[in-house]
């Protein structure tokens, strides 16, 4: 009987603290911190002012760009995605400096999707052939 009174214990003096942090966790997640106890604050991993002003924070063109070839390409392929990008930098002269990195993410995104040697099949001269180097760099 002693011996089974001394595994009940020890079993409980290895969970129980365990049982004790967690519920501790869960239970500061609904304190006020301020002090103000008319509000309670909810603790999260990402509070919702950093949210809502990631939300509010308009995109770089160039990262708005380049999301929209990487859905292109995926959807069509590689080559539809690089005339795109051409035709935008020749009307839109500032994308220019952008155009290397957007073309290499591009080639990285093809050898996930194709292959390196089929997404080498579809390398163009757009950007200084940025593409075959993102091609070559991610095979």
């Amino acid at each position: 009987m002693t011996h089974t009174a001394r595994r009940i214990g020890r079993t409980l003096a290895l969970v129980l603290p365990v049982v004790m942090v967690l519920s501790g966790t869960l239970a500061v997640t609904r304190v006020s911190w301020s002090g103000d106890t008319t509000e309670s604050q909810l603790l999260t991993a990402a509070s919702e002012t950093t949210v809502s002003k990631r939300a509010r924070t308009p995109r770089a063109p160039q990262d708005v760009l380049r999301d929209k070839l990487l859905v292109e390409m995926r959807e069509k392929d590689p080559g539809v995605a690089l005339t795109e990008l051409q035709r935008t930098v020749e009307a839109r002269p500032s994308m220019a400096r952008h155009c290397m990195a957007i073309a290499k993410a591009l080639g990285k995104a093809a050898v996930d999707q194709y292959g390196p040697t089929r997404a080498h099949r579809f390398s163009r001269p757009v950007c200084d052939t940025s593409f075959a180097s993102g091609v070559a760099r991610f095979s």
